[in-house]
C-alpha cells in the first residue's frame, strides 16, 4: 500500500474546523518562489505548480531499493501547499486578500523523507531530460514551522478571512500573537483540487505562526 502523509500525519494535514496549537518540526520540500496573483492562469504561479508536480512525480518513479519488493518507495504525492506574505499587509495574517497581484509566495509540495539534497538534484535533471523542460527554479527547501495555529477551512479561498479571525479569538483567549516574519509565514495545504471543487466545499488548512505574548 501506498504510504500516504496526510494519514500517517494527520495533526498536520487533517485538523478539525476549530483552530488548535501545533508543533510543526522541520520537513523538506520541492519549492518555487514567485510573485503575483495565483489566478492568473498564465502568470508565474500556475507554471510553479506543473514544475512542482512535475518533480514529485518524477521521485516517485525513480528506484529507492529496499522499501518495496519491486525496488520502488510507493508513497502519494502530499498535497500542494504555500507560504505567502505582502507587503503592507494586516499582520494578523500576512496577506491582503483584496490585492492578489501584490502576492509574493513559496509553492510547494514536501518531499520523502527518504529523499536528500543528493536525490533531489538527480530528479531534477531526470525531469528535464524526460520532459524537455527547465527544472532550475525548483529548490530543496528545509523549513522549520515551529509552533503555530491551525485550522481547517472549508470553502472559497476568499472566504479564508473568517476562518482567520476564529484563529485570532482563538491566540486572543490563550495568550499567543502571530509571528509573521520573512522566514515564519502565512502557511496554506491544499487538500482539494480547485478545477474539480465547487468552492463551497475547497479544503485548505490554514496555518499562522504564533508566540507567546
Amino acid at each position: 500500500m501506498a504510504f500516504d502523509y496526510k494519514k500517517e500525519f494527520r495533526e498536520f494535514y487533517l485538523p478539525p474546523e476549530r483552530p488548535a496549537l501545533v508543533t510543526v518540526p522541520v520537513m523538506s520540500f520541492a519549492a518555487v518562489s514567485g510573485s503575483g496573483d495565483p489566478n492568473d492562469e498564465n502568470g508565474d504561479y500556475q507554471k510553479a505548480i506543473g514544475l512542482l508536480y512535475g518533480i514529485e512525480y518524477t521521485i516517485k518513479m525513480s528506484k529507492k531499493g529496499g522499501h518495496q519488493p519491486d525496488g520502488y518507495f510507493d508513497f502519494v504525492v502530499p498535497p500542494l501547499e504555500g507560504l505567502w506574505e505582502q507587503d503592507g499587509a494586516d499582520s494578523k495574517s500576512g496577506i491582503d486578500y483584496a490585492h492578489k497581484e501584490r502576492f509574493r509566495w513559496i509553492s510547494m509540495i514536501r518531499l520523502p523523507d527518504f529523499v536528500n539534497k543528493e536525490d533531489f538534484e538527480k530528479a531534477k535533471e531526470e525531469a528535464a531530460k524526460k520532459k524537455k523542460t527547465d527544472f532550475s527554479a525548483v529548490e530543496f527547501f528545509s523549513y522549520d514551522e515551529g509552533l503555530c495555529v491551525q485550522c481547517m477551512h472549508i470553502g472559497s479561498y476568499d472566504d479564508e478571512p473568517k476562518t482567520i479571525e476564529l484563529m485570532h479569538a482563538f491566540m486572543e483567549e490563550n495568550g499567543y500573537v502571530t509571528d509573521i516574519s520573512e522566514i515564519r509565514r502565512h502557511h496554506e495545504i491544499y487538500l482539494s483540487d480547485a478545477r474539480r471543487t465547487a468552492p463551497e466545499k475547497l479544503k485548505t488548512v490554514i496555518r499562522l505562526p504564533v508566540t507567546k505574548k
